[in-house]
């Protein structure tokens, strides 16, 4: 069988279909065959049988009046039985059978053609009309019992079995589409409908009232205009006749209520789960679509909705690993325009030592996996102090502290992850040693590039002073050095780790630098 994913139904214990009954969402395609033909075969005996006793009681409380013999009764108590056994062998061999017929493409496990997929929203209608013909011609066989034994009842009698007949149609429908549902979903997985495949709701709705209410109603009526036509019916037998079918009535469109109720209610309630799931933030959440009506397309609607937010989920994920968590919420936040503000920050550079020599003495998976390790120490510590490393330029990177989610304790934080990443790589990465340079100052941070291509950066003097850091940086024990302007800027606990040790001119700068490295 061709798989559809899970939905959120089972957590409720009711199934993917809205019942236990119909089975898990992945069964083989012969258990779900058995299960389907169990269902409907015992569903349709169930519901002629009803139909029978329908009769029989109907017969027995609203034909024998007074002058009328029990004859009748009788030849109707014997032969619906009868007729009711043929009924329903022919009925199963003729439906159930047929019916998967027209699904054998989920046993071939194919996915099914457009005019399979039609005729499988339509098995539901198909068994209605093979139950509708079979009561036609009991209709039309019990006419004929009651012209030969008793003319006089020949309407109540084909009243009788055809209010029978409807009412195992509804129910033969009404369970045709419930216990079909696994097909349905089967038939209609993958595709995004734009209109309803079957009768729309408003139709369904209007055939039940009909089928529970109207055609009942109507029975009833016609009971009264034929006892008052008739003129011999007594008062006794006409409340008795009206009291029977009242309850018939009732009895009846609560079943079909309750069914349609079902119906309705089943696929709304498989979108509000699923909605609860996407609302935790479980984008993978997909429910099978087991409706031909409006209903369906709701369904569809929600899978294909639940499908753009994880598109949109994994594409805010890559955009964020790509730019940074905080940069692309800020481009999310913001309107995405060139230009920038001027902020005070930290920046931390860090370059690896030896590079050239790497690459050249080792293969180049080994210098990617070498990379990568580097890389990853540098990253967690950076996030773990609430900085965002802004881009990898070769075997060096560039973190900003401050930018574009602002942070009073920058330096202190910029600081601390320098010291952190110099531990960490000479444990844990020995064998790619780095220089790490911190500054503080004013920036512009902000979009560079062109209105069809740019980047969020940080430009300014202390960009530049880190990386002249960064060089020096190579050359002494530490490995890390900071501007004495980035000591006076942190916090007096960070600031106690680091010492001054000389005034030097970057290059590129026509001041000097009051250099700082940590305290052995």
């Amino acid at each position: 069988m061709r798989p559809v994913k899970d939905s959120s139904a089972q957590s409720r214990g009711q199934g993917p279909f809205g019942s236990w009954l119909l089975g898990p969402l992945y069964q083989d395609t012969a258990v779900l065959r058995r299960r389907v033909q169990g269902l409907l075969t015992g569903t349709l005996i169930a519901t002629n049988v009803i139909g029978a006793l329908v009769v029989v009681g109907l017969a027995a409380l609203l034909m024998p009046a007074p002058g009328m013999s029990g004859d009748l009764v009788l030849v109707t108590a014997i032969a619906v039985p009868v007729y009711v056994v043929s009924a329903v062998v022919v009925g199963a061999l003729w439906g159930t059978r047929g019916a998967l017929r027209t699904l054998r493409w989920a046993a071939d496990g194919r996915t099914p053609t457009d005019a399979e997929r039609a005729a499988s929203l339509r098995v539901p209608l198909r068994l209605t009309l093979v139950q509708a013909v079979l009561w036609g011609v009991a209709t039309a066989v019990f006419g004929v019992l009651a012209a030969l034994v008793q003319p006089r009842v020949v309407l109540t009698e084909l009243l009788v079995v055809a209010f029978a007949g409807v009412v195992v149609c509804a129910i033969a429908y009404l369970a045709g589409e419930f216990i079909l549902r696994p097909y349905v979903a089967l038939a209609l997985a993958g595709t995004a409908p734009e209109r309803p495949l079957s009768g729309g709701v408003n139709l369904r709705m209007l055939l039940f009232w009909c089928l529970g209410t109207g055609v009942p109603v109507a029975g009833l009526v016609v009971t009264a205009v034929l006892a008052w036509v008739r003129g011999d019916v007594s008062t006794t037998k006409l409340a008795v006749s009206v009291i029977v079918l009242g309850l018939v009535v009732l009895c009846f469109g609560l079943l079909v209520t309750v069914f349609t109720a079902r119906a309705v209610v089943n696929p709304i309630r498989s979108v509000q789960h699923a909605l609860g799931r996407v609302r935790a933030g479980d984008f993978a959440v997909e429910i099978p679509v087991y409706d031909g009506t409006e209903l369906g397309l709701l369904q569809a609607g929600f899978n294909g909705m639940a499908a753009g937010l994880a598109e949109r989920e994994r594409l805010r994920d890559l955009f964020g690993r790509h730019v940074g968590e905080d940069v692309a919420i800020e481009a999310m936040r913001t309107s995405a325009e060139l230009g920038g503000t001027v902020r005070t920050v930290s920046v931390l550079f860090v370059d690896l030592i030896g590079s050239t020599t790497l690459a050249a003495s080792r293969p180049p998976e080994e210098v990617v996996g070498l990379l990568n390790r580097f890389f990853a120490v540098v990253v967690d510590e950076v996030d773990r102090h609430h900085g965002l490393v802004n881009k990898f330029v070769g075997d060096a990177a560039l973190a900003i502290f401050g930018a574009p989610v602002r942070l009073a304790d920058h330096a202190t934080l910029a600081l601390s992850a320098g010291r952190a990443i110099g531990r960490r790589l000479a444990a844990e990465v020995p064998e790619c040693p780095a220089g790490i340079g911190v500054a503080t100052g004013e920036v512009v941070a902000g979009n560079v590039g062109d209105p069809r291509r740019f980047e969020y950066t940080v430009i300014g003097d202390p960009v530049n002073e880190a990386a002249r850091l960064t060089e020096l940086a190579k050359n002494v024990e530490a490995r890390l050095l900071a501007s004495w302007t980035a000591i006076e800027s942190a916090a007096e606990a960070e600031a106690s780790h680091w010492k001054a040790t000389e005034d030097v001119v970057l290059r590129g700068r026509t001041r000097s630098t009051t250099l700082a490295t940590p305290k052995s």
